[in-house]
């Protein structure tokens, strides 16, 4: 075990290697990867019954409510690597106007760069500049490209983002304004994947690709390292989660086993819906073809651009938590994900991306199916800002000259 510094001082870790997360061949650690042998992502692996001796309950609850707060159960050795642009612990708000009690709304839109992307590429970019990476490429539907821009830019490291030319106009800008070059690409993300991974391949850069490094979803983790904090050391009935790459999914129920390994909760999971659009259903479908690879998703369509992911490089590990959690993947059409989203704003005034609105969305269909119970504690996520996303104009116009009855307003 070494000790290094972190944002305020000394702090032990305690990373041991890493994993294929097909075959368990074991990687070691501190050295450059992308994807193991079998071309499946590679998992980080903690000592943790060292951590557990050295991090008690009470000891983190001392400590700034922050992404940080977490050191001993993130890959992160050196103080120097950690870039940071303020990663808060994002609030879960109530919802009942737009669903029942006990369903709670994780905002992740509170986040730097707007969206939950920032936990899992804070974390990727802290470890290819410990790694001695200079040059990243990734391809994105908006978000991952942003928050990769903004701290990769603050790490020093030249950036190339590839995304689909129908990408939503203010990430593609919100790219280019935070340091990265961006180009759009007549194709879908996997598509924009396939250029970026033949340039890795020429070796012009290191790809950034979800899951092909293993420190996102270390990044990821922290959502269900923090839920289950915040609900005092207890998991929900249910979460629901807008999936393309499946990232925090997967991160999520790494770190459920990783807190249960610690002592700090229980066996008891919550059951893991995994949200997808009926327009680009790949999980789905492999959910209910009761497979554990899900084939590519032919002329992928939604409003949802978060969740048009046709092919996911992680599925096997998406499927599996949904399966063991006793969960299901679920497809919501896009005008239900569209009314949840104007119910969440109108009744309860928060305002949820499409990703979020499917999730409500996606509660709704579960609850009428009977496979949960209205009253059940259900998380929900909503992934971004809904301000990255174009709203429809309901204002109406005053004339200051010919001002009407103003009790009639």
């Amino acid at each position: 075990m070494a000790l290094t510094g972190n944002l305020v001082g000394e702090r032990p870790t305690f990373v041991t290697h890493l994993e294929c997360s097909l075959t368990g061949e074991r990687y070691e650690a501190d050295t450059l990867h992308g994807l193991s042998a079998a071309g499946r992502p590679l998992l980080v692996r903690y000592d943790l019954a060292v951590a557990g001796k050295a991090l008690s309950r009470g000891a983190l609850e001392t400590r700034p409510t922050d992404l940080w707060r977490w050191r001993e159960l993130l890959p992160v050795r050196h103080a120097a690597s950690i870039v940071s642009l303020g990663e808060i612990e994002t609030p879960l708000i109530p919802i009942p106007g737009a669903a029942a009690r006990g369903v709670i709304v994780k905002d992740e839109g509170r986040l730097p760069t707007g969206s939950f992307k920032a936990r899992g590429l804070v974390m990727a970019v802290a470890m290819a500049k410990e790694l001695g990476v200079t040059r990243i490429a990734m391809p994105t539907n908006g978000n991952a490209g942003a928050a990769l821009a903004a701290y990769a830019t603050r790490a020093g490291i030249e950036t190339v983002v590839l995304c689909p030319d129908d990408t939503p106009e203010i990430n593609v800008r919100e790219i280019a304004a935070q340091g990265a070059r961006v180009y759009r690409v007549n194709g879908l993300i996997d598509e924009c994947g396939a250029i970026v991974g033949k340039g890795a391949a020429e070796g012009l850069w290191f790809d950034f690709s979800t899951l092909k490094e293993p420190y996102r979803i270390e990044g990821k983790k922290t959502m269900g390292l923090e839920l289950a904090a915040q609900l005092g050391w207890r998991l929900p009935k249910a979460i629901f989660y807008p999936t393309g790459g499946g990232t925090g999914l997967i991160g999520m129920w790494k770190a459920f086993d990783e807190l249960e390994a610690l002592g700090w909760i229980g066996s008891e999971r919550p059951k893991m819906f995994a949200v997808q659009a009926s327009g680009c259903a790949p999980i789905v479908k492999a959910w209910e073809d009761g497979v554990e690879h899900a084939e590519r998703w032919e002329d992928a369509q939604t409003i949802a651009m978060g969740i048009r992911v046709p092919k996911a490089v992680g599925d096997f590990l998406i499927l599996r938590a949904v399966r063991e959690s006793g969960g299901r993947a679920i497809a919501v059409d896009d005008a239900d994900t569209l009314a949840a989203v104007d119910d969440c704003g109108r009744r309860d005034g928060l305002l949820l991306c499409p990703e979020g609105g499917a999730t409500l969305a996606a509660w709704r269909k579960a609850v009428a199916e009977g496979w949960i119970d209205e009253g059940d504690e259900a998380v929900l996520f909503n992934c971004a800002t809904g301000l990255k996303y174009p709203l429809a104009d309901f204002s109406q116009t005053l004339d200051k000259n010919e001002l009407p009855d103003l009790a009639t307003l």
